[in-house]
């Protein structure tokens, strides 16, 4: 992939090693990838707002490190962008609602931006997403609709849709995103990327709330690696993050022996909303047997979630949304998407003891989960039960009762704050990506990516994604 493909679309470990070489110039990547960005906006909406004059002389910067055998740190260079929820030096931060349109511009970068400044990568843009985040797609009352790259018509999955959607078409190889319920990994198996969800407290976040965490969406497992050693660095501004840590993220290559004798657990069904695809499931059993034929002692488990838990969450999360849309003035009320105001509304009158009686079920859901998964060193499911749906719904079911009835698969392990990755495992016979979900237990992350890795090297050709870099309409499948 990478001989032919063009600079702005190389993934950032052969960048690296090229910028190391003097073979390649950041500069010239940045402005590729920047020339790549603005040509395809009209296409896609992936950004909020791109910076030109700062990432290019960032990138000249990088470039006369470079010359000088001194770079900042392993992602020097590298074009990334950020998702708009994370605070960018220059950027305001609406949350994806109109309802904030007039959100103050930052003073200073939040701490995965910060990070990456500090590692010298070049933020070369802001991503968009959905009104706060609250939505699995990329429709947002203030951008419009984030269209995938695959097919103008499908989804790119959210809340990080911009992030995913740039991430699929090439626009540089790096890209953060955040994830409460599965917002790193439904744009990922939409778009057939490569993400890590962390462990809670992995990557620090501002401000930090149960279940959130920040982490990369890559086209590789080797580049979502390299951007773990820069992401997980400390940030005082999260009170809930672990500090200094001591993992080589670089070591994701099994020996020899591969996943022989891996402990692997796996299930198809989600426990509760939606009935999985049969296409899905058939690629993630596919997946599976791939898994047992090289020697991985491969069980099948129940679900841990269940059509209580997931309605007690729901519930949850309509009333915590519902918090943020109240404070709002009767105008700006008006201004936040209809899909999104049905679906805190029902929330209202909700009483103080239901909420607290919810939260205990969440945390029931933790429990059930670190139980359920406690055995094995890796859980293998799909990370959605469907495939992509169209670009302009809001929600896979497009009905705001059923809104999270596709997170069975993801939320559990926000919720237990276990490691969960997704990597594309095969496409629908319409060509849509199929993500395989590989979760493990709290804190074994290298153990997640470790197993990703090995998959992403070992799957079939059919299940390795032809990378979108070009329009949607001429590289749909």
């Amino acid at each position: 992939m990478t001989e032919t493909a063009p600079i702005e679309c190389l993934p950032a470990t052969e960048l690296v090693q090229r910028y190391h070489s003097g073979d390649l110039s950041p500069v010239e990547v940045t402005a590729a990838v920047l020339d790549k960005a603005e040509r395809l906006q009209p296409e896609l909406n992936c950004f909020f707002g791109l910076d030109r004059v700062g990432s290019l002389a960032a990138a000249a910067e990088s470039e006369r490190r470079w010359a000088a055998k001194t770079p900042l740190g392993p992602i020097d260079g590298v074009p990334t962008s950020i998702k708009e929820n994370v605070a960018v030096r220059g950027f305001s931060q609406p949350s994806g609602t109109a309802a904030k349109f007039d959100a103050p511009v930052a003073r200073e970068d939040g701490p995965s931006a910060a990070r990456v400044r500090e590692a010298g990568g070049v933020i070369f843009g802001v991503t968009v997403m959905p009104d706060y985040g609250m939505l699995s797609s990329g429709v947002s009352s203030l951008h419009g609709v984030t269209r995938s790259p695959w097919n103008q018509a499908w989804t790119v999955g959210g809340s990080s849709a911009g992030a995913g959607a740039a991430a699929a078409a090439g626009i540089g190889p790096l890209h953060v995103g955040s994830d409460i319920g599965g917002s790193l990994r439904l744009p990922a198996t939409w778009l057939g990327l490569v993400t890590l969800k962390p462990s809670f407290g992995r990557v620090a976040v501002d401000p930090p709330y149960m279940g959130r965490v920040a982490g990369p969406l890559t086209r590789t497992v080797d580049d979502a690696a390299l951007f773990m050693q820069v992401l997980t660095r400390p940030d005082l501004r999260d009170y809930t993050s672990l500090g200094e840590q001591q993992v080589d993220w670089t070591d994701v290559h099994y020996g020899a022996a591969g996943v022989a004798g891996l402990r692997v657990a796996y299930h198809l069904a989600g426990g509760a909303g939606l009935a999985t695809d049969p296409e899905v499931a058939a690629s993630v059993l596919q997946a599976v047997e791939l898994f047992a034929a090289a020697g991985a002692i491969v069980e099948e488990i129940a679900p841990p979630m269940t059509e209580k838990y997931l309605a007690d969450l729901d519930l949850f999360l309509r009333v915590r949304s519902l918090a943020d849309y109240e404070v709002l003035e009767p105008a700006r009320q008006a201004m936040v998407l209809d899909f999104i105001r049905d679906w805190v509304l029902a929330g209202a009158g909700v009483s103080g003891t239901e909420v607290v009686r919810c939260y205990q079920s969440i945390q029931d859901l933790r429990a059930a989960t670190v139980a359920a998964t406690a055995p094995y060193d890796v859980v293998l499911s799909p990370v959605s039960p469907v495939a992509a749906f169209p670009a302009e719904w809001p929600m896979p079911t497009n009905d705001a009762a059923t809104s999270l009835d596709h997170i069975a698969f993801t939320a559990p392990y926000n919720f237990s704050e276990q490691p969960a990755s997704s990597v594309n495992c095969g496409f629908t016979t319409d060509g849509r990506p199929i993500g395989l979900h590989i979760a493990g237990r709290r804190f074994e992350d290298l153990a997640v990516l470790r197993a990703t890795h090995w998959y992403e090297q070992a799957r079939p050709a059919a299940a390795e994604p032809v990378w979108p870099f070009h329009t949607a309409a001429k590289l749909a499948r």
